[in-house]
């Protein structure tokens, strides 16, 4: 566990910016994906979680400009390993059911999120 101590561990929240979605919308959908990444890493890498949960639950909030972003970030995320969840929205208040608004990668080492994400602008 000393080793992992060492390591800086972050999430990326990123969300859609092209939706017009409210403030708390966008609050909302973030706070989705954010959580159903954190379950994804508590299974797939529980000392990831852990080291996480435990050194303050760094976050960083992001953009992007489309759909087709935001499912290539997700499988990019896929692909790497990284826990991580994309929300497909029920559609009841701002935006068409089925749209995809959110996305979460980690907690998972900073390193491999920055990977990812470091061309991305903050939210």
């Amino acid at each position: 566990m000393a080793r992992l101590a060492s390591k800086e561990f972050k999430q990326a929240i990123v969300l859609r910016s092209d939706l017009g979605m409210g403030k708390g919308k966008m609050v909302a959908q973030g706070s989705h994906a954010s959580l159903l990444a954190y379950e994804s890493a508590q299974c797939e890498h529980s000392d990831w979680a852990k080291t996480w949960s435990e050194s303050g639950c760094k976050k960083i909030a992001l953009k992007v400009g489309s759909e087709k972003e935001l499912a290539s970030l997700f499988m990019a995320a896929k692909k790497a390993k990284l826990p991580c969840s994309l929300v497909v929205d029920a559609g009841h208040t701002q935006v068409e059911p089925g749209t995809k608004t959110a996305v979460a990668i980690g907690p998972a080492p900073e390193a491999e999120v920055d990977r990812l994400t470091n061309i991305l602008k903050l939210l």
